[in-house]
């Protein structure tokens, strides 16, 4: 009875598992099939202007990447911070549960209130404008959780024995924990990274209230400009572009799984060298 069990568990989870591949490869082949015929040299090179019957999206992939480049410069380093001293330095207690809280509690918050708190706080009262730091500061904050708790665990994977070596061999524990934790747990790491990054660069209400809609290439952190998705949204909302929306769609795509693949790729690499490093 239990090998019958097992087996019937076992099935089951390779069904979840083959839908979760088939809804995706769905969506893909939906996407692709119909925005890649859309997507050449002069789509992906000239700028937005549809009185003009020019609809490329040059400017719109910079603005894109201004925006998830600025929000992971001001994110990362808070919430990798953060996830150190939870880790490694808060003692366990009643303060280091209601940060824990926080951080969950920010998780579950919509976007869209993400998006009006942007509006209201950066925006009109510190008078950013609708700009490309409003954005990347409200955005920070909406990723934050995903690095902190992403981070926490990765350093929780590190095997005690590391630090434990580090220390009896004299190094401190700032030592120890630049040299021997945080190299280790680099992966996991550079793993909340691209999920942050995925999330930014999908995200529409938070951009839309903070950065604005104007399509053109960020000069400045204040100037305003438009993603790729909030361009996607609005091109499905005039009802007059659905071959343009499609091929913005599979750029973007495209462009979230290239950075995937290299910061894969860079946690690998980085993975071994400190392997490598060990046995050494």
């Amino acid at each position: 009875m239990r090998k019958i069990l097992d087996a019937l568990g076992y099935i089951l989870l390779w069904l979840c598992g083959a839908l979760s591949i088939a809804f995706l490869a769905v969506i893909l082949i939906y996407v692709l099939s119909r925005g890649i015929p859309g997507v050449n040299w002069q789509f992906l090179s000239t700028v937005y202007k549809p009185g003009l019957g020019l609809t490329g999206i040059r400017q719109i992939i910079w603005g894109t990447l201004g925006i998830a480049g600025l929000t992971l410069a001001i994110a990362v380093p808070v919430g990798v911070f953060a996830a150190i001293y939870m880790a490694e330095y808060a003692k366990r207690g009643r303060v280091l549960t209601a940060i824990r809280f926080c951080v969950e509690s920010l998780a579950g918050i919509p976007s869209i209130l993400y998006g009006l708190f942007g509006y209201t706080f950066f925006v009109m009262q510190c008078a950013f404008g609708f700009s490309l730091l409003s954005s990347a500061l409200t955005l920070a904050i909406m990723v934050l959780p995903v690095i902190i708790r992403a981070t926490e665990e990765a350093l929780f994977t590190v095997p005690v024995s590391y630090r434990e070596g580090s220390l009896a061999l004299g190094a401190g524990k700032l030592t120890t924990l630049m040299r021997v934790v945080l190299p280790s747990a680099v992966p996991g790491i550079l793993s909340a990274i691209i999920l942050s990054m995925g999330r930014v660069m999908g995200e529409t209400a938070a951009v839309y209230y903070t950065a604005g809609t104007m399509a053109k290439a960020p000069q400045t952190v204040f100037s305003s400009t438009r993603s790729l998705a909030v361009h996607l949204y609005l091109l499905v909302k005039e009802g007059l572009g659905a071959g343009e929306a499609f091929a913005t769609a599979t750029v973007l795509i495209v462009i979230i799984v290239g950075l995937n693949a290299l910061a894969s790729w860079i946690a690998r690499r980085m993975s071994q060298r400190f392997t490598g490093g060990a046995k050494t």
